[in-house]
């Protein structure tokens, strides 16, 4: 079910606050299997042939880390890994490699109409950040409830953040309405749910609407005006942040309510001065899984100049592949790459540049490949930079009010949690909170339901 849903909002997350606090107050022996039962409830009522996979995903990876703590062979990690990135990779790219080796080839190979499982990507990358801990002597073990609810926790199970298991089992263990702060922070845990919510449809959704139309007939092949153009990559440039970091707070917000501390996700990414800045405050979780279990394996910044350009090439590269199973994506990726690369030139070099240049290249930098996330094919991103690049007509109209408001926010206001921190605990600011749910809970019954972006991923 979607965050930004009646039967979620009105019906699943209430009545699983309401256990939660039963079994907390009477039974806290129960409080992990409940959480554990909510969370497959939650994935299963999207599509209940996906939660077997879940449950398998599961059980064997938690059998494989047992058996390894017992017979102490690394091939069994080795062998585990392998096998959750060939079900990812069946299930998420079996079609793009089909697609691809019949484009380079004279081999047809026939298509698997499959759905994606929601999440795949989130829960694979979570059995991979324990199995190579603890293959590395990092991670305990831990027991078949605490595991499942690690991989399965309803709050990050679909779209993250990605959460290593040294961030969230001690908290497992705790008593948290029994802290000192507990009513503190289940109320600012509705605060950041409020405020997600908010993002995603006063926001993201209203920039959604100006967006989507111009890159659909990017695709249909239509020749795209530069007021257009610009118009569509500045709103996506944002719809994307507020969509996702909008997410991200409802996701720690719901976690926070249940006792749960998850890592945040985002830093006012565009206010980065350079590419090396933005992933360190873009989609903050997944940045440090790339340099973790990817860059450094890789070789790292420690092997010389060329071993890095290459690490980080190659990181960059399948990070785009992981968003996406598309030619496009990989192109964002390795752009990324690329662009992360001369950085690291730039440095070697000793240059400086001018904080306020550096961010307006950034800037320039993310736009242009927010194009190549966002547009379904070459062909339609290639519309769209022939418009921004003004070899088209100029166009008539440009909708700048929601691209300027989400723009001011996005660079000059704080963070959503730091924001809900700084707020004092008083009524009349909860009855303001209370009235902008109320607010969005009107306005998600009397528009378009969009997905969060993130959940295809």
């Amino acid at each position: 079910m979607l965050f930004n849903s009646f039967a979620f909002l009105l019906v699943f997350l209430p009545a699983s606050l309401v256990m939660h606090w039963l079994v907390e107050r009477f039974r806290p022996q129960w409080r992990l299997p409940l959480l554990l039962i909510l969370s497959f409830v939650f994935y299963g009522y999207w599509d209940w042939r996906f939660a077997p996979l879940l449950a398998a995903s599961i059980l064997v990876n938690w059998f494989v880390a047992q058996t390894f703590l017992k017979a102490r062979q690394g091939i069994l990690i080795t062998l585990a890994l392998i096998a959750n990135l060939l079900v990812l990779g069946i299930f998420k790219y079996f079609n793009f490699f089909a697609d691809l080796t019949s484009l380079l080839s004279a081999v047809v190979i026939p298509k698997w109409d499959i759905a994606l499982p929601l999440g795949i990507s989130f829960f694979t990358f979570h059995h991979v950040m324990y199995l190579v801990d603890l293959k590395a002597g990092r991670a305990p073990r831990f027991g078949l409830v605490r595991y499942a609810l690690y991989i399965a926790f309803f709050p990050q199970v679909l779209a993250g953040p990605l959460v290593r298991w040294s961030e969230i089992m001690h908290q497992f263990d705790e008593r948290p309405y029994k802290r000192s702060d507990a009513a503190e922070r289940f109320g600012r845990g509705f605060m950041l749910l409020i405020l997600g919510l908010a993002k995603k449809v006063f926001v993201s959704d209203p920039l959604a609407e100006n967006v989507n139309p111009i890159f659909a007939q990017a695709a249909a092949g239509a020749t795209i005006p530069t007021l257009d153009a610009w118009q569509a990559t500045l709103g996506f440039t944002f719809q994307i942040y507020f969509d996702f970091s909008g997410y991200t707070d409802m996701a720690l917000g719901m976690a926070l309510t249940l006792g749960i501390v998850l890592p945040q996700n985002f830093d006012k990414p565009y206010i980065s001065t350079s590419l090396q800045d933005f992933w360190r405050r873009w989609h903050m979780t997944l940045s440090r899984f790339l340099r973790d279990y990817l860059y450094i394996p890789l070789g790292g910044s420690r092997n010389g100049l060329g071993v890095q350009i290459g690490a980080l090439f190659a990181t960059m590269a399948l990070g785009g592949l992981w968003h996406g199973a598309g030619l496009t994506f990989i192109a964002w990726g390795v752009a990324h790459g690329l662009g992360l690369g001369a950085g690291v030139l730039w440095r070697r070099a000793g240059l400086r540049m001018p904080g306020i240049l550096g961010w307006a290249l950034t800037m320039l930098f993310v736009m242009f490949t927010w194009v190549l996330f966002r547009a379904p094919s070459f062909d339609a991103a290639l519309r769209i930079y022939e418009g921004m690049l003004g070899f088209t007509t100029i166009g008539e109209t440009f909708k700048w009010r929601a691209i300027a408001l989400a723009a001011a926010v996005a660079c000059f206001g704080p963070t959503t949690w730091t924001a809900v921190q700084l707020v004092p605990p008083r009524r009349w600011i909860a009855v303001g909170f209370a009235v902008v749910l109320m607010a969005v809970l009107l306005q998600i019954g009397d528009s378009a339901n969009y997905e969060f972006i993130y959940f295809q991923f």
